[in-house]
């Protein structure tokens, strides 16, 4: 670390925000269905930066809502632009289209955004979509690759099958499992039927992100973060995991989520902390990085 430069303590790789303006950023959400929480809840750029204040949170990678911007990443973008030292954005786009290559070059390298996702199974759609491993999306991925940006993947676990070919596929691409692909914890040891989960560990560009969801997870049924984030830890390692908030999508002020997310994982080693709430983030976004 260079003389004179903090080391960032906490990245957020999973916010999202929303424009007040949709006179200029016009609503426009995947399927025609905007999401419950973005009814109920809020976060603008301006928003989301004094909640990071607030809550200690240094920097993070704003994921696009496309239950509420759809494939329109201009709000996304702009917002990055404003504040660019605190953080990037990670976008959206139909992966099936022909010009998916160009759109994502076009976001990545005018609009300075650092990664993509694909929404294909989150709860405004209620079911799993059938496109992810299409063939027709392997040029978007191969763009992926060669510009070395990470790819966030919002599945069901029914869409197992379908991520397991883009694993194999592009061993080059660095493909963040949302949400862990929320495993059934409450269950409780030895957690069996967070199997699925656990054997991703084998495939080196497989990153979980572990996020408010997991953690509140964790605390129901026949679960505990003492006894099922250790176990994960070990199945996977701590740089391949990083904390995201899912803040507004989950209920709570980011400040919350924070003490919610450093009391779970307080029986992992401080080294294993500080991977998950800033070091694997910063290896996804070298832009997050401390410089």
């Amino acid at each position: 670390m260079k003389l004179g430069i903090m080391q960032t303590k906490i990245v957020d790789i999973h916010p999202h925000i929303m424009a007040a303006d949709t006179r200029r950023y016009p609503l426009a959400p995947l399927e025609g269905k905007r999401s419950e929480w973005s009814r109920k809840r809020h976060a603008t750029s301006e928003e989301l930066i004094a909640a990071m204040d607030e809550a200690g949170v240094d920097k993070a990678a704003i994921v696009q809502s496309v239950s509420t911007h759809g494939h329109d990443n201009s709000y996304l973008a702009d917002s990055v632009a404003l504040h660019p030292r605190r953080v990037t954005g990670v976008f959206s786009l139909d992966l099936l289209a022909a010009d998916a290559p160009e759109k994502i070059r076009y976001w990545v390298k005018e609009r300075k955004l650092s990664g993509l996702r694909l929404y294909t199974g989150g709860p405004t759609l209620g079911k799993q979509l059938t496109w992810m491993s299409d063939p027709r999306t392997f040029p978007g991925w191969e763009c992926a690759a060669e510009l070395g940006i990470p790819v966030s993947v919002t599945s069901r676990p029914e869409g197992l099958p379908q991520l397991m070919v883009l694993i194999r596929q592009f061993p080059r691409v660095r493909i963040i499992v949302d949400h862990m692909m929320e495993p059934p914890i409450a269950e409780g040891p030895p957690y069996a039927g967070s199997g699925y989960v656990f054997d991703l560990a084998r495939y080196g560009n497989v990153y979980l992100n572990l996020d408010t969801i997991n953690i509140r997870n964790s605390r129901k049924g026949n679960g505990s973060p003492e006894t099922f984030f250790p176990l994960l830890v070990k199945k996977f390692g701590a740089s391949r995991i990083a904390w995201g908030s899912n803040y507004p999508g989950s209920e709570g002020t980011l400040k919350e989520m924070v003490i919610e997310a450093k009391s779970a994982l307080a029986a992992l080693t401080e080294q294993d902390q500080e991977w998950i709430f800033a070091r694997t983030a910063q290896s996804l976004y070298p832009v997050l990085a401390d410089k």
